[in-house]
């Protein structure tokens, strides 16, 4: 079989529970599968070489550029097109034959957004999970902006919630790339309780915040601007995304993204208290 032009890059950190699938939903497919790993203590590393992976260790300097953007400038750098896919994603069939088309015939696009099959709570979400990844591109009219969140808390040496900037056209695909994390829900929580620190700074850098918000989607471009954030999120996923299609698993999500929602404007309350305050610390 064909392989298709693409080095598939997948950033870990402990992620033994779930790269041997991720790593054999692509392994064959594409021209070279790298697991790009920050120095993780299980055995992610030798479970993704027994699969057939090559690995890289990575380790953040604290500067930009981040792990993504250092993929991009040092993975097999002489083929230009790179996906990237989280530790616990893998390509839908669908999408590998999509692809294959696509690189069939001369491409013109610089990247291609992959809308992203989400599992929450052991079932996949149908209707009320509506993310949209840019994890498709062509390294040398690609690049992740560099901005001014290093003192930012939650995200480390990930790049945060927003897009590669492409020079040239992006096509959306129709296929996705299915998220399933196989680690526990509390992992989940984990993870966005992070990343909720780092909304929460961003609410007092306006200017790194307008910054993100052009590198985004459309979509996401919207929501960033947009007042009531927790009860528009459940009102989106549950009621105008149909979420409640989804039974208990999609009420779960809707609910755990309010949470979420309102957990950064919690967040970004508590640092205005702290910034306000002459000791420095909240009464």
């Amino acid at each position: 079989m064909r392989k298709l032009p693409v080095v598939v890059a997948i950033p870990t950190k402990n992620e033994a529970e779930n790269i041997a699938r991720t790593v054999a939903s692509v392994i064959g497919h594409f021209e070279a599968v790298v697991v790009v790993d920050s120095d993780s203590t299980d055995d992610t590393c030798a479970i993704a070489k027994s699969q057939g992976a090559e690995v890289v260790p990575y380790a953040w300097d604290g500067r930009y550029p981040k792990k993504k953007q250092w993929c991009l400038d040092h993975v097999h750098t002489g083929t230009p097109w790179l996906l990237f896919l989280d530790g616990d994603e893998t390509p839908s069939p669908a999408l590998l034959a999509e692809l294959r088309r696509i690189f069939s015939q001369p491409v013109s696009a610089a990247a291609f957004d992959i809308p992203l099959g989400y599992w929450f709570a052991g079932r996949r979400l149908r209707h009320g999970h509506t993310i949209v990844k840019r994890a498709l591109m062509d390294r040398t009219r690609c690049r992740f902006p560099v901005l001014g969140d290093l003192a930012a808390p939650g995200m480390g040496e990930q790049e945060g919630h927003y897009q590669p900037l492409a020079d040239g056209p992006v096509v959306r695909l129709r296929s996705p790339i299915e998220h399933e994390d196989l680690d526990p829900v509390r992992t989940w929580f984990d993870r966005h309780n992070r990343y909720a620190d780092w909304e929460a700074w961003l609410e007092h850098h306006p200017q790194v915040r307008e910054e993100i918000r052009l590198a985004k989607t459309r979509q996401g471009r919207l929501f960033h601007k947009a007042p009531l954030k927790p009860l528009l999120s459940f009102a989106y996923a549950y009621v105008y995304r149909r979420g409640f299609l989804d039974g208990r698993a999609g009420l779960d999500y809707a609910l755990a993204m309010t949470f979420y929602r309102w957990q950064i404007a919690l967040k970004a309350r508590e640092l205005s208290r702290l910034t306000s305050s002459p000791t420095g610390r909240s009464r």
